[in-house]
């Protein structure tokens, strides 16, 4: 499915933050997508927190931007699943229903292992590269042509297995950083809804 950058503005988004549920997992690097939605909700005001959903998520509806002439930019629903990340698919999917998103309005904030520590790519589309959350929503909607911003977390140092890094909470060196990657990655989803995918993009993957 094509993606046209330049959507109706009037229009719902849904953007999805994918982490596991509970304090033990928090702090995890597979947690940076819902850490990402919290810097939008912080951003935006969607009250102290997001609110429980029927659909097994919290959520929060926000205006993302200002549109020319001054009016609010787009209407986006906050959504972090309060499932494990294997099942995320089934609380994507209600939300979509609910709020009657189509999948190239839906967004998708994760954590990438092959994109280095600190970068922030996008796409839509395209193959998940053994991330569960995906795998799972792809299978909900029936379709993998959804929007992505993917958030570098790099490659597990010597042999560690991946399943292990990604469930590891950011080092030291690492939290330092962190506010900025998350910044970066609040700004990178708040541009691709308010100038679509090709200019988000442009920007996001130039190099620095």
């Amino acid at each position: 499915m094509a993606y046209c950058p330049a959507m109706d503005a009037n229009g719902t988004w849904l953007v999805v933050g994918l982490g596991n549920p509970g304090p033990r997992y928090a702090g995890n690097r597979h947690n940076v997508g819902a850490m990402v939605v919290d810097e939008l909700v912080t951003r935006h005001g969607a009250g102290s927190k997001l609110r429980s959903h029927k659909a097994r998520a919290a959520v929060g509806e926000v205006r993302v931007g200002t549109l020319p002439g001054g009016a609010p930019g787009p209407r986006a629903v906050l959504a972090v699943p309060s499932c494990y990340m294997n099942e995320s698919g089934g609380p994507v999917k209600a939300l979509a229903k609910f709020y009657s998103v189509e999948p190239e309005r839906i967004v998708v904030v994760h954590d990438e292992l092959d994109i280095p520590a600190g970068a922030i790519r996008l796409k839509i589309g395209g193959g998940e590269g053994g991330h569960n959350g995906l795998r799972s929503i792809s299978s909900a909607l029936g379709t993998k042509d959804y929007l992505r911003v993917r958030v570098g977390i790099g490659r597990p140092p010597g042999r560690m297995d991946p399943a292990d890094f990604v469930l590891r909470d950011f080092s030291v060196t690492e939290r330092k950083e962190l506010p900025f990657l998350l910044s970066d990655a609040a700004d990178a989803t708040e541009q691709l809804l308010s100038d679509g995918l090709l200019a988000t993009q442009q920007r996001w993957h130039s190099p620095a």
